[in-house]
């Protein structure tokens, strides 16, 4: 990122969704410092309502928030305004989280924590930008966890669906999934 000011287009309004209050107010200095014109929400209620009566341009909405999935805000979004560019923040980072976020019109997916410049990046970046590979790939351990974060999020996050499809015990399944990801 350059010193100089970003180009935000004529719409410079950004929806900050996250129930960590210091993150949400950090970020929202950050972005504000970098011309965005910011709106913060601490839940999925106050951010569908924002976005029901002024869609903004631009949106960084947290994964799990206290009283829900900020993935209905960003579908909402999606609906009243096709061309917002929306960043989904998670501080659990799983591919099927991120996968579903992308199919319902998430821009891009970014890991906690995100600092100004990688949300920057992330909302102006262009579609037919790729990013570099990555540094250091997921472990064996890691990708396993990922596929079963993947099929239970594809079961609708049912655990004994998840364990029969994987061939699995439904008490080992649950012990994985309450356990944080491995590196």
């Amino acid at each position: 990122m350059t010193d100089s000011m970003p180009d935000l287009g004529p719409d410079k309004s950004l929806l900050v969704v996250d129930d960590d209050e210091p993150f949400r107010r950090r970020l929202a200095r950050a972005m504000e410092k970098r011309g965005f014109e910011i709106v913060m929400a601490e839940s999925v209620a106050q951010g569908l309502a924002q976005v029901r009566t002024q869609p903004p341009a631009y949106a960084v909405v947290d994964l799990r928030l206290e009283d829900g999935n900020g993935l209905d805000v960003v579908e909402t979004l999606r609906g009243v305004r096709e061309d917002a560019r929306i960043v989904v923040l998670t501080g659990y980072g799983a591919i099927a989280t991120a996968v579903a976020a992308v199919k319902i019109g998430a821009t891009d997916y970014l890991s906690k924590p995100a600092d100004a410049n990688d949300v920057t990046n992330a909302l102006l970046a262009s579609p037919a930008d790729k990013p570099p590979p990555p540094e250091n790939p997921m472990s064996a351990d890691r990708v396993r966890w990922e596929h079963i974060q993947r099929v239970f999020e594809l079961c609708d996050r049912n655990v004994s669906e998840t364990a029969r499809r994987l061939n699995m015990h439904r008490r080992t399944l649950q012990r994985i999934l309450a356990k944080r990801s491995p590196r």
